[in-house]
């Protein structure tokens, strides 16, 4: 019985102090999304098709550790079975395909392996096309 009591007791005051204070005078947020000052229904017209730097040229980074970009599309398909990216930058076959190899860093032999925390390279790594304007100001710097 008393164990009842008690747990009522608790129940009461934490019901007593659950309520959330509002103030109902509150201005309303105004804010403008990065495509302007368009309605939902607006159509604006289509980005232009992307266009990827020619073969063999890396993108120059951004900030100093940035992971390096990807200078071609990055739509190669990567499951628990198959990283499709491995078709040319596995150790093995990118010396042949003129490709970067994958950095030491994220294997785990010295066969090239890759380790489980890079094996989704688009985690890190996305491709950047050179006719892209950015959203945003970028205020990083390179060292």
């Amino acid at each position: 019985m008393r164990k009842i009591l008690t747990l009522t007791a608790l129940l009461v005051a934490i019901t007593g102090c659950s309520g959330q204070q509002t103030d109902t005078n509150v201005a309303p947020v105004n804010i403008q999304s990065l495509a302007g000052n368009m309605a939902i229904t607006d159509i604006r017209p289509a980005d232009a098709m992307a266009v990827y730097p020619s073969r063999g040229s890396a993108i120059e980074r951004s900030f100093s550790e940035q992971p390096p970009l990807i200078p071609h599309k990055d739509d190669y398909k990567i499951t628990l079975d198959k990283n499709g990216c491995l078709n040319c930058h596995s150790w093995d076959k990118a010396k042949r395909m003129k490709a970067t190899p994958v950095a030491k860093s994220h294997v785990i032999d010295d066969k090239g392996t890759v380790n489980g925390h890079n094996y989704a390279c688009t985690q890190c790594h996305v491709a950047q096309a050179e006719n892209k304007q950015p959203l945003v100001e970028n205020q990083f710097y390179t060292q």
